[in-house]
């Protein structure tokens, strides 16, 4: 895995060049602003691959911090894969950056980097501050016939790849050779920055209500990026990163659909993660609809285990209850025996170091196995942008005051 222990470069507002360094910097570490959990993207496109052509991320902050660095993970490639002109900048309209923004990122000091299959690379220090609640684009083309895509396949987010073979545009401000739009993120796994050491990260752990499936593209309006506009606002402000970990259609069992079971991509998505002091963990309801988890013990095992793993590493571990699908996909009563007797674990067991109640925020009081109509996305399933937010607003965010 990735070191952490390179000291960042001390820089500007908002993606200018650094005026000044102090000549004693307070003691700082990297905190994950932004991230998506690694997975094999679907479709043709991530089975093909991409050849010469540049792609244009588009990722939204938590926190603002001098330092970015990003990461570019082939965790789940064949061969090696090249990139050259990685550049970040802030999005402006469409595939476009703001003017003067797109700066270029080095790795190990070079324009380019080779990622190994199963490894993913660290950039150095762009010198350059990222705002808070802000769209940044992240570029950078692939050399040669990059194989099977490592990205995240739902985004909620419109990305761009460009239109023309050879052609490297990635350091392109304009977005007119960016042609085609995507709605996966590739390659592009975590946007970091440099905070002091009081500051942490926040990682937010689950299945597609996580990943904010339901929610409106390109609003922002997950409830972990709800959750972070609450910290801003809130006496926690610029205290915490939020890095979002939620895989659709993840389980926490067995793999799947949804890529690898979250009892092995725990240490990876989690654990390795910079800074990281607390873990929200809202998954299991993919596991009940197909019939992974017959009774609740074959969940609350788990949740034991991810628990320990954890606290083995002085992380904190806030459960939330699952929230309701009646009306949804391979709903059955049977099946939501189990996600209540679950839910009653995870309020009563006092395994966790804290918990969150979304079921009781997102139910329907009269019809409790479903939602409050306003807050369903409209499959039953997952909320809409008013469940995500009552979601948010639900979680006492003097929770991440938990301290191992």
């Amino acid at each position: 895995m990735i070191s952490w222990t390179r000291a960042f470069a001390v820089l500007a507002a908002v993606l200018t060049l650094a005026s000044t360094v102090p000549a004693q910097a307070a003691p700082a570490h990297p905190v994950g602003t932004w991230g998506a959990s690694a997975d094999e993207v679907g479709g043709n496109t991530g089975a093909a691959g991409l050849a010469d052509l540049s792609v244009r991320n588009l990722v939204h902050t938590s926190l603002g911090g001098s330092g970015v660095r990003i990461t570019l993970s082939n965790a789940f490639g064949d061969r090696p894969v090249t990139f050259a002109s990685a550049h970040v900048g802030v999005a402006g309209d469409g595939a476009a950056v703001v003017s003067g923004t797109n700066r270029p990122v080095t790795f190990a000091g070079a324009d380019r980097v080779t990622v190994a299959p199963g490894t993913e690379a660290l950039s150095d220090p762009v010198d350059a501050t990222v705002p808070a609640d802000t769209t940044l684009a992240v570029s950078f083309h692939v050399v040669g016939e990059s194989g099977p895509i490592t990205g995240h396949d739902v985004a909620t987010q419109i990305s761009y790849v460009s239109g023309t073979a050879g052609a490297d545009v990635a350091g392109e401000e304009s977005g007119a050779a960016f042609t085609t739009q995507i709605s996966r993120w590739y390659w592009v796994e975590s946007v970091l920055v440099e905070k002091p050491r009081r500051v942490k990260t926040a990682v937010l752990f689950g299945d597609s209500i996580t990943d904010g499936n339901g929610s409106t593209v390109g609003a922002n309006r997950r409830w972990p990026d709800v959750l972070a506009d609450r910290i801003a606002s809130s006496r926690f402000a610029g205290r915490f990163g939020v890095m979002n970990e939620g895989i659709s259609a993840n389980r926490v069992l067995v793999d799947s659909t949804g890529g690898q079971r979250g009892l092995d991509r725990f240490r990876r998505d989690v654990l390795d993660q910079p800074g990281v002091s607390t873990v929200v963990l809202l998954e299991g309801i993919n596991d009940i609809r197909w019939d992974d988890a017959d009774e609740a013990s074959d969940l609350t095992d788990a949740y034991r285990e991810l628990i320990a793993q954890a606290h083995a590493e002085d992380v904190c571990v806030i459960g939330a209850t699952l929230t309701p699908y009646e009306g949804g996909s391979r709903y059955t009563p049977e099946r939501d025996r189990v996600r209540v007797a679950v839910n009653e674990w995870i309020r009563t067991s006092g395994e966790f170091d804290g918990v969150v109640d979304f079921d009781a925020a997102t139910r329907d009081p009269d019809r409790p196995a479903r939602f409050l109509p306003a807050y369903d996305s409209g499959d039953h399933l997952h909320p809409g942008d008013a469940g995500y937010a009552a979601m948010a607003e639900a979680f006492d965010l003097s929770l991440l005051e938990c301290d191992r």
